[in-house]
């Protein structure tokens, strides 16, 4: 059986310390929200999987391809619900490549294959989220 599972232990206040694959990874709240900002919130960090989960999908889809980029940012935007629980209603994906005689066909059909076959939190985010992605391409 595959499975995942996370240690998440309070360390006071909204501080909360969760060992993921022997890292840990601190949660926290904002000021206004009577935290101490010591690490980022919950639901940002979800972005932050879906980004990580589509660009190590990408890039070894790319690697395949026989595609070579330089680099590859992904900024993630999280549009969240006006009502409690507030949930991420629309999600924006931005691919930006770098690199040299970039194919942006194949740049967009890795980004295809990631976002519907391959990558297990774009399909969790397709349950609940409306996902939008765009991608760029600079020749260096």
């Amino acid at each position: 059986m595959n499975e995942h599972e996370v240690n998440c232990e309070w360390k006071g206040i909204k501080q909360f310390n969760a060992i993921v694959n022997t890292h840990e990874v601190i949660l926290d709240d904002r000021f206004e929200s009577m935290g101490t900002d010591k690490g980022p919130r919950p639901k940002p960090l979800m972005l932050a999987a879906l980004a990580g989960c589509n660009g190590m999908n990408v890039i070894s889809v790319l690697k395949k391809m026989r595609v070579e980029v330089d680099a590859l940012n992904i900024k993630v935007k999280g549009e969240l619900t006006d009502t409690d629980p507030k949930m991420y209603k629309k999600v924006f994906m931005d691919f930006h490549f770098t690199g040299k005689n970039l194919d942006k066909e194949k740049l967009h059909k890795a980004i295809l294959l990631s976002e519907e076959k391959y990558c297990g939190v774009s399909a969790m985010f397709r349950s609940f989220s409306e996902l939008i992605i765009d991608f760029t391409a600079t020749e260096k």
